[in-house]
């Protein structure tokens, strides 16, 4: 089976750290570009940050900003979203998706990432609370 699978998520303190990963199964992942998303209920999903197959990160959220890390495990086979300092405003389901065709860079505006999306995961609750 061909799917994206996030992990990592569920309560993290205010001030603390979150670090979600994402797997593909039947697939490498290293072959393409993988951004995370997140949606906040009520708001339509944005993107985080975006990890190219050359090692190249992108960020589009002002909010995460300074605080945000994407990355490959090449051993693992993962792409991992870390955010220091977690704010309540951080609460949202968090999805991983790939970008197409195999070996395309992450777009720098996040209209064009959303319009390059092939596979989503099925995303992950992380809620922010003391």
């Amino acid at each position: 089976q061909v799917q994206l699978v996030e992990s990592g998520g569920g309560l993290v303190q205010p001030g603390g750290s979150l670090r979600l990963s994402c797997v593909a199964e039947g697939f490498n992942l290293d072959d393409y570009a993988t951004g995370w998303f997140r949606q906040k209920p009520g708001k339509e999903r944005e993107a985080v940050s975006c990890m190219s197959t050359t090692d190249f990160s992108t960020e589009y959220v002002d909010s995460v900003k300074g605080r945000v890390t994407i990355s490959r495990d090449y051993a693992k086979k993962t792409v991992n979203l870390n955010i220091e300092n977690v704010k309540p405003e951080d609460a949202a389901i968090y999805y991983c998706a790939t970008v197409m065709p195999r070996g395309r860079p992450c777009p720098s505006q996040e209209s064009a990432l959303l319009q390059v999306i092939g596979r989503w995961g099925q995303g992950i609750q992380v809620t922010v609370s003391s």
